[in-house]
């Protein structure tokens, strides 16, 4: 296992009962881990002293309680600098685990004695690219979001890296690959943090069980024929290392080189141990669900099928109510949601996360008065109870 250990702005405090107490700089923050699947005694002070709690919700998401945290601050990792904004299902704008990542490729960079051009696809707040072009590389960083293309470039401010070569692209992360084959662009190293599911800015949909393989084949035709390296990071339950090896293995068959796969951790000061980070499969669960230390967590999987069959009685219906449907994304204005509702008499929100929208939906919802549906786009995984 790969561990992030040279933090000193974070560290893992504490774990127990489905949630992770973690010291971000001079805050205090308690969110859930599904993978803290113990019961161990909270001794450690900070359980009473946070400053920010996200607390899950049993109809899916949950919300954040704040203790005196400001609405943004910082942190660094060795000669950069993050800007952190807690935001929807539990997220601050940084995985610290990546740092093992940012750590190994930019010694490559460092050692390459050439010039190095990487590619960073779904690339995020920035983390990795602001990394790679601190070490010395010219960077490429698509994100299909705005508003996180938008937070990367306040990080690169931030790290003293504004006037680093870094290209900022809001894009469909296939469809720029696809357009950088035709241009006949190649890169020295590809980055790579695939989301479970996704959309791009033109609405393209991204299934990583459907479109990981291609898009890495896609990827191997814009490599130099020497690369430098070639890095694919996921935490989609079910891809777990070997599975990653052995797609990047096939791809990749043409080129030197060995291929590499591992698990990502944090280290958890209260006991010395160490945190999984990275979403693994465990190869003993059943299709519905599995016991862990006498309880039971199932697996996210519809509890009905869709067919015509229904226990409720339809026969009487001669029409049906306009419904709205919408897409979420963590960076969606909320007008759309009182624009939907003056025109239909019920809203769906589809594809939000694991069932979580932003804290401007939760206001606008409350103010309307059609009844709105949250759905879930996560279809697999386990479901940790509350």
């Amino acid at each position: 296992m790969w561990v992030a250990d040279n933090w000193k702005d974070y560290n893992v405090l504490d774990c127990s009962r489905g949630e992770k107490l973690e010291r971000w700089g001079d805050y205090i923050l308690v969110r859930p881990d599904p993978q803290v699947i113990w019961d161990t005694p909270k001794k450690s002070k900070g359980w009473k002293k946070k400053n920010g709690h996200y607390h899950r919700s049993s109809k899916g998401g949950g919300e954040w309680e704040f203790f005196n945290l400001p609405e943004q601050w910082s942190i660094n990792y060795k000669n950069l600098t993050f800007q952190l904004k807690p935001f929807s299902f539990k997220h601050t704008g940084l995985f610290p685990e990546q740092a093992v990542n940012w750590d190994w490729f930019s010694e490559k960079i460092r050692k390459a004695n050439r010039p190095i051009k990487v590619l960073n696809l779904f690339a995020y707040t920035g983390g990795a690219t602001l990394a790679a072009a601190e070490a010395g590389a010219q960077v490429t960083h698509v994100d299909a979001s705005k508003g996180m293309v938008a937070w990367a470039k306040e990080n690169a401010v931030s790290s003293g890296l504004a006037d680093a070569p870094i290209r900022w692209l809001v894009d469909d992360c296939v469809k720029f690959v696809e357009r950088e084959i035709r241009r006949g662009h190649h890169y020295d190293a590809i980055i790579m943090d695939p989301p479970s599911y996704g959309r791009g800015p033109k609405g393209e949909i991204w299934k990583i069980e459907d479109n990981i393989y291609n898009l890495i084949k896609l990827c191997t035709q814009i490599l130099v024929p020497n690369p430098l390296f070639f890095l694919v990071n996921s935490y989609t339950t079910g891809l777990q290392p070997a599975v990653l090896k052995y797609m990047i293995t096939t791809a990749l068959k043409d080129f030197p080189g060995t291929v590499t796969a591992d698990e990502i951790g944090l280290p958890v000061y209260s006991t010395g141990l160490v945190l999984h980070v990275t979403a693994i499969a465990a190869g003993e669960m059943g299709a519905i669900g599995v016991v862990r230390d006498g309880k039971v967590y199932m697996y996210e999987t519809p509890g009905k099928r869709h067919t015509a069959d229904t226990e409720f009685d339809i026969s009487g219906l001669k029409s049906l109510p306009k419904v709205s449907i919408l897409y979420f994304a963590v960076d969606a204005d909320p007008e759309l949601l009182r624009f939907a509702a003056s025109r239909a008499r019920g809203i769906v929100i589809a594809g939000a996360g694991a069932g979580e929208f932003s804290e401007s939906y939760k206001r606008v919802i409350g103010e309307l008065s059609v009844p709105v549906v949250v759905s879930s786009r996560i279809d697999d995984g386990i479901i940790i109870p509350d």
